[in-house]
């Protein structure tokens, strides 16, 4: 399988879309110079309105200031007492003051500037006429006073002064009104401004609604037709994997046939051409002895390589199909590969396998291969990768099948070299767990320490046959049938024919070794031949 390494592609925004994200930006910015400008608009005419106000408010101050100078000098000419003449007396000062401030507030109006130049002239000579008038009463009493009342001058003087107090509050008036004019101009057109912005704002924004929504449009189209086609891939991938995993059971099972079918030609064909040879080798040898003593001497190294060759063909034929699982069943063939593991490869061995369970084994010769290469896989992998000290192999049963427990304490299994595709052993433990309708786990072991695999097969339930169907004992059966030629035969024959009658429940009929004692030692050739 192939798996790009490419980086992926950079997906950028369509221009149009860029185009209307760049412009509602726009228009937002627009929009908020447009308030700020608004907002200092308005502010400025606030400003201007409250200095209006406040150049009002100083000319009928100033013009008050005026009039109580007069009715306290008046007062004054009545009663003769100093404390009643003290507004006259500081409303110079006061004047003086008012008049500032006006001049600071009216900088920016040259034609009120002079207006108020001109009142200030009038107001002087109005306190200077009244500063001397004051003198006058001082010096020469109340008649003097009255003499100076009867001229005109003094009243027109007042009368000016109250006149260009009207004329600039008038220009004061015109002004707000013009600056109050202007200000609703431009809070109109700041008003027409931010409505045409807002709604072009909208406009956009609707349209980029639009094609967010057809992008979502698109997306949920994509995304449907890729979680279809992933789906699809699963089911592919799914069905692709259990064919390839129907397909591993069936190798392994023909494997283990061809296996069996090999294991029997070897044991039953070439044992017997190897058996007739070293008779005749041996019978040859025999009669050589005295004639011919160098070629007894050869035929003995010749039949001592046939005894090796026998050796070898023992060897060949356990590996392939274990004499042990068809003879004395599947604990003692459990049994005798641990022994044998711990014999060579120096590491203790314990083997625990519950009773009853050889019964339920020998009517499956699938279970009982199925476990002892599963066995055999495990104790090969610890004695190459494992570094371990110690082995326990327990096999038990429980209402629901056979647990198969395989413990060491070495370095462990690495989480990836489970799943590695290279792992063919664990894969062919668990394909052939997976054959008998099992599983296959593997975790970490005692405290943590080396590993633990765990085979769960599970077992059909007893079902209780018909009568019909049970099998018919051997003292049932009629004359001439197998039970009187058992009875004949010799003992050797009578076994044979038993089995042949009487065959096991997977299906083939056991072997017996090539020798009936394992030939560790080479027999004498110097014996006659039987």
């Amino acid at each position: 399988m192939h798996f790009t390494v490419e980086p992926a592609p950079q997906h950028r925004l369509p221009l149009y879309k860029t185009v209307l994200c760049v412009t509602c930006a726009l228009l937002l910015i627009v929009n908020g110079f447009s308030l700020f400008h608004n907002l200092q608009s308005l502010r400025g005419a606030q400003q201007s309105l409250a200095q209006s106000a406040r150049v009002a408010d100083r000319l009928q101050y100033l013009n008050v200031l005026v009039l109580e100078a007069e009715s306290s000098m008046r007062g004054y000419f009545l009663n003769g007492r100093e404390e009643t003449l003290r507004p006259t007396t500081s409303a110079p000062a006061e004047t003086e003051a008012e008049f500032k401030e006006l001049e600071t507030l009216l900088a920016n109006n040259p034609s009120q500037l002079r207006n108020l130049a001109q009142l200030h002239t009038l107001v002087r000579r109005r306190l200077r006429l009244m500063g001397q008038a004051v003198d006058v009463y001082r010096d020469g009493g109340l008649s003097e006073i009255v003499k100076i009342a009867k001229l005109s001058e003094r009243r027109v003087n007042m009368d000016e002064i109250r006149l260009q107090v009207v004329i600039m509050e008038q220009e004061q008036n015109e002004t707000m009104a013009h600056r109050s004019a202007a200000f609703y101009q431009e809070y109109l057109k700041a008003i027409l401004l931010g409505m045409s912005i807002n709604a072009l704002a909208i406009f956009v924004l609707v349209m980029f609604y639009q094609l967010v929504r057809r992008s979502f449009a698109n997306r949920a189209q994509v995304e449907h037709a890729l979680q279809s086609a992933n789906e699809t891939l699963e089911s592919q991938v799914h069905q692709r994997t259990e064919q390839l995993s129907l397909l591993s059971r069936h190798l392994i099972s023909i494997s283990e046939e061809e296996k069996i079918r090999l294991s029997r030609e070897l044991h039953d064909e070439m044992g017997a051409n190897l058996t007739s040879i070293s008779m005749d080798i041996a019978a040859v040898a025999q009669q050589l002895q005295q004639r011919e003593p160098e070629l007894a001497a050869q035929l003995k190294r010749a039949r001592a390589t046939l005894v090796e060759t026998v050796e070898m063909k023992r060897r060949i034929v356990e590996n392939l199909r274990p004499s042990l699982l068809d003879n004395l069943g599947l604990c003692a063939a459990i049994e005798s590969y641990c022994d044998e593991f711990s014999r060579l490869a120096q590491v203790r061995c314990d083997c625990d396998v519950a009773a009853g369970i050889e019964k339920t084994a020998r009517r499956s010769g699938d279970l009982s291969i199925a476990l002892f290469r599963i066995v055999q896989e495990a104790l090969t992998n610890i004695r190459k990768y494992a570094h371990a000290s110690q082995v326990s192999v327990t096999l038990t049963r429980d209402q629901h099948g056979l647990i198969l427990r395989i413990i060491d304490d070495g370095i462990g299994i690495a989480a990836t070299n489970i799943v590695k595709p290279m792992s063919h052993g664990l894969l062919g433990m668990r394909e052939r767990a997976l054959l008998l309708g099992g599983s296959m786990s593997i975790r970490r072991g005692r405290n943590d320490k080396g590993t633990c695999i765990e085979v769960n097969i599970p077992l059909p339930q007893p079902n209780v046959l018909p009568a019909a169907s049970a099998p018919v004992p051997a003292a049932a059966l009629p004359a001439g049938t197998g039970g009187e030629v058992a009875s004949s035969l010799p003992p050797a024959l009578s076994a044979v024919l038993n089995s042949a009658l009487h065959p096991p429940a997977d299906g083939h009929i056991p072997s017996s070794p090539p020798c009936s004692t394992p030939p560790h030692i080479a027999p004498d050739l110097s014996d006659p031949v039987r």
